[in-house]
């Protein structure tokens, strides 16, 4: 059975005999059918639609509450409940100063690799009754880990934030690196960083946790990447190790998933094991990908973001496509081994939709995709029924955009704009939080 959200786009990929065919051409949802129609500048910021607004909640170098400067490079992020009915917000840094230059971030007694400049910090966020938002305090929750890119929340209370990177001893630093490391949203200080060894050492993205059986989907950020998932020993304790495996397409080893695919069509597949997650590194950063794909495993085009919603995993391959611009992928599991892969959208051009990259799923159903592409910066928006429109676009400077996340009650989107991945960049990140009338569109 198709998710709820692909049934539409599944017709609008159909000619009217019901033959699946290739749509080079699609649809843009208008104001009043998904869309919120055309974007004005609502501050220094963002242009967004009319009706919407957003509030600066964090910027690079303003002291937190716990004394440090906010370090830049925000990227991946998800929100989370708080006891007092405010928001945790846990976001990533991608930092990428080299080993010789690297600066720790928070407490040295409890970071990973006092050579490596990436980590998290955590946001107390109090929301307004209009959904605006407001900076209650902050602090750094994780440190010493390197190119903290994207990552995904737990159904536990957890976020799990990932290395893109497989550096190492080799290079300088003073720990091996390409690890998922879990930060728990309750956590009013800085956390011990410890590597989560058994979900693999490789060029690590995003990830996504089926709430009911606790299986963690990963993402991996290279040319040939493919597409795994972690099933732990023990439900929520991913310290306690498990098995990782690598997605294959039944009757169809190696199957490229980048070129001459049909939107709609829903693909069977299985999984196959990877029987030593820890082998990567920089000698060989594909040693995780080459075992499962040595055993028939797919191979995806650079794959970003990742987001649990209708039952499945939507996920970015930010290469992907015949015009190698950008697809959205859909995996819905079938049983133990088993699913199914569907394509929901492959853009035909960069003016459509532009190397898509952290993904979330509204709250009303709708897709938000973030640009890391090389024109302008856009936020866009996809609906259930397949339209694509345009919500926000970065007019502060040409960083991409990063870490869209709604919200527990759906009111509030929180957004990155990155900012420079060095300390000695100059282009400033930002976090913001934006309200306004959700309920008039698919977001």
């Amino acid at each position: 059975m198709l998710a709820p959200s692909l049934q539409g786009l599944i017709a609008c990929a159909a000619n009217n005999s019901g033959a699946l065919v290739r749509m080079n051409r699609p649809e843009v949802a208008l104001r009043g059918a998904g869309g919120y129609g055309l974007l004005r500048p609502a501050g220094r910021e963002l242009a967004l639609p009319e009706g919407f607004n957003y509030s600066v909640l964090s910027y690079p170098g303003k002291r937190m509450s716990d004394g440090h400067p906010t370090p830049n490079a925000f990227d991946g992020m998800a929100a989370f409940p708080l006891p007092n009915g405010n928001i945790r917000l846990i976001r990533n840094h991608e930092n990428r100063d080299p080993a010789g230059t690297a600066q720790v971030r928070g407490d040295p007694g409890r970071v990973y690799d006092p050579r490596a400049g990436g980590g998290t910090t955590s946001l107390e966020v109090k929301i307004a009754s209009n959904g605006s938002a407001t900076l209650v305090r902050d602090f750094v929750s994780l440190g010493g880990t390197l190119v903290n890119c994207a990552g995904g929340p737990t159904p536990w209370g957890t976020w799990l934030t990932c290395e893109e990177t497989v550096e190492g001893r080799a290079s300088g630093r003073g720990e091996e690196h390409g690890y998922v490391f879990e930060v728990p949203a309750l956590a009013e200080e800085q956390v011990r960083s410890v590597p989560l060894k058994a979900m693999g050492r490789f060029i690590h993205e995003a990830v996504a946790v089926d709430p009911g059986t606790g299986v963690v989907y990963e993402t991996e950020d290279r040319q040939l990447a493919g597409f795994y998932r972690f099933i732990p020993n023990t439900r929520g304790a991913l310290a306690e190790g498990g098995a990782l495996q690598m997605l294959a397409v039944d009757g169809r080893p190696n199957y490229d998933t980048a070129i001459g695919q049909q939107m709609g069509q829903t693909i069977p597949v299985s999984w196959v094991p990877i029987e030593n997650p820890d082998l990567g590194g920089p000698a060989d950063p594909a040693a995780v990908f080459g075992q499962g794909f040595a055993k028939g495993g797919a191979r995806f085009s650079r794959l970003e973001g990742c987001w649990w919603g209708d039952g499945g995993v939507f996920f970015h391959a930010t290469n992907g496509g015949d015009a190698k611009v950008g697809q959205v992928w859909f995996y819905r599991p079938q049983g133990a081994n088993r699913g199914s892969l569907t394509l929901v959208f492959e853009s035909p051009s960069a003016a459509v939709l532009d190397a898509p990259d952290n993904i979330t799923v509204s709250p009303r159903r709708g897709i938000v995709m973030c640009e890391d592409g090389g024109g302008e910066q856009m936020v866009r928006g996809l609906t259930p029924e397949g339209r694509i429109f345009d919500f926000a676009r970065n007019i502060l400077n040409a960083r991409e955009f990063a870490g869209a996340c709604f919200s527990p009650t759906g009111r509030t989107l929180f957004l990155n704009i990155q900012g420079s991945t060095l300390d000695a960049g100059t282009e400033m990140g930002v976090t913001v939080a934006i309200h306004g009338p959700w309920e008039d569109g698919a977001l």
